[in-house]
């Protein structure tokens, strides 16, 4: 059996999985935030240790004797988040998370600096772990002065697994103090922060092994015999493990309250000018892409709230067969932009209203808008020298058919549909645990699932679409200047 462990920003999910990769059982532990300023999101790392054995308990009291046989571990978490440890590795103050923007200044000044870009390929976003640190020195320097270790939310989990102190390639790019090419930590970055590498976990690849479970912890969750723990993945790099997500070329399109294009690549391919994130992958050698959109189903819950129908309710309005677009273009910048526009201030608008603009015409802009911002995604990609097929569709709005055609359209991709089942970061997670425990070839492990249903471009509409991502495109230098 294999344990996979994902901390995520709501609550941990523990995942077995037997040595056929089938699902044995999950259990979870939930969690909070707390938001003592505006801009501010924390956590207790103790939570998290907390959430992890409330998981764990769920397992062995549903399933004792498969968690008894579990032989490697994966972990999975949030990314970005700075966990700070004193020479005792004891928590100085709460974990500053992966959506905390408290450090946009520092942030900017580090972006201005061209090395970050340069060795990270990446633009250095507030939420990154390397501004949190400068934020800390500038505003908590008594706390600085402390730091001996700083690790990333799953690698905390790791030293109260192990006592080791390790992290790995995926998790550590979105820090802005790994050279995302050579997949080593860059001294000249982390001087420039006021750090330095002794204070860094060592690098493994996600594969590889990162530590041996405690006798005392296992003796607790029943677990017999030796465990290995794996080094693992950040939460997209674990979720593209459990997509199959790994080989050149293939890509999957997440529509969730965030919208998410990952692309995974044999080559490292930055393109850090519009935004895309340019990562090591969870194993060897292989790098991802991905472009970021701030909101994919939280526009449509948003404007379901304005309309006063449920979110399935409007996508049902709009039936089953993809509309020509009306002419009403929305902007879905509802709390600024990622990709490519790197625009924190930014705001979502509706152009193009006349008096026949219906509930359902607004609906169909909103999952239009949605779609091309999207596209803007795939654009940028392309321009970092990234060619899809075709992509792979998961997150909650993915049960909408129309917006599934509207995105397909959009792209002028087949989208693919996978069979039912549970292939998130937890899967991930339990994936990369085994083969750390058993050696097993990473990419004949690490599958696609079955795809159920392919949804074709809609041909008729391709050149409509394509007239109306440009007229989407012109809207954003036209808004800049009279929203922010």
């Amino acid at each position: 059996m294999y344990l996979g462990l994902d901390l995520g920003t709501s609550g941990v999910k523990a995942m077995l999985i037997d040595d056929g990769q089938r699902i044995v059982g999950s259990a979870s532990g939930a969690l909070d935030v707390s938001r003592p300023h505006p801009g501010w999101s924390e956590q207790d790392p103790a939570d998290w240790v907390r959430a992890t054995e409330e998981a764990i308990s769920g397992l062995k009291a549903a399933h004792p004797a498969a968690l008894a046989a579990v032989r490697g571990i994966g972990l999975s978490g949030q990314m970005h988040g700075a966990t700070l440890l004193d020479a005792d590795d004891k928590v100085l103050r709460p974990c500053i998370l992966w959506n905390d923007t408290r450090s946009f200044r520092e942030a900017a000044a580090l972006d201005a600096d061209p090395q970050f870009r340069a060795v990270t390929g990446n633009i250095v976003f507030p939420g990154f772990t390397a501004p949190k640190l400068v934020w800390v020195r500038e505003n908590e320097p008594e706390i600085f002065a402390r730091v001996r270790r700083v690790l990333l939310p799953k690698d905390y989990l790791r030293l109260w697994l192990t006592g080791e102190h390790i992290s790995e390639m995926s998790d550590s790019a979105g820090t802005a103090w790994l050279d995302t090419g050579k997949r080593r930590w860059s001294e000249s970055l982390l001087s420039a922060t006021g750090m330095d590498e002794r204070q860094m976990p060592a690098l493994v690849e996600g594969t590889q092994q990162a530590g041996m479970l405690r006798s005392d912890l296992a003796a607790r969750f029943g677990i017999s015999g030796t465990v290995v723990v794996a080094g693992g993945a950040g939460d997209n790099a674990a979720s593209a493990c459990g997509m199959g997500t790994v080989g050149e070329g293939q890509a999957f399109v997440s529509l969730g309250t965030s919208g998410v294009l990952f692309a995974a690549n044999a080559s490292y391919l930055p393109n850090p000018a519009s935004a895309v994130h340019a990562f090591c992958h969870a194993l060897p050698d292989t790098w991802h892409q991905m472009g970021v959109i701030l909101s994919a189903t939280d526009a449509l819950n948003w404007y379901s709230g304005i309309a006063g129908r449920s979110a399935a309710d409007l996508s049902a309005e709009l039936g089953e067969t993809l509309n020509a677009p009306s002419g009403v273009t929305f902007l879905p910048y509802l709390s600024g932009e990622r990709t490519p526009h790197n625009d924190a201030a930014i705001r979502g608008a509706f152009a193009g209203l006349g008096h026949e603009s219906s509930r359902v015409v607004l609906t169909q802009a909103v999952m239009e808008g949605v779609s091309f911002a999207i596209r803007d995604s795939l654009e940028a990609l392309r321009a970092a020298g990234t060619t899809l097929s075709r992509v792979t569709a998961i997150g909650g709005g993915s049960r909408s058919r129309y917006w599934l055609k509207s995105i397909a359209t959009a792209l002028d991709l087949p989208v693919d549909l996978p069979a039912d089942g549970d292939f998130g970061a937890a899967f991930g997670a339990a994936r990369l645990g085994l083969i750390a425990a058993t050696g097993a070839d990473p990419v004949a492990t690490c599958t696609a699932p079955t795809t159920a249903e392919t949804i074709a471009p809609d041909a008729g509409l391709v050149a409509a679409y394509e007239d109306a991502y440009q007229r989407y495109r012109r809207l954003y230098p036209a808004i800049k200047g009279a929203t922010t």
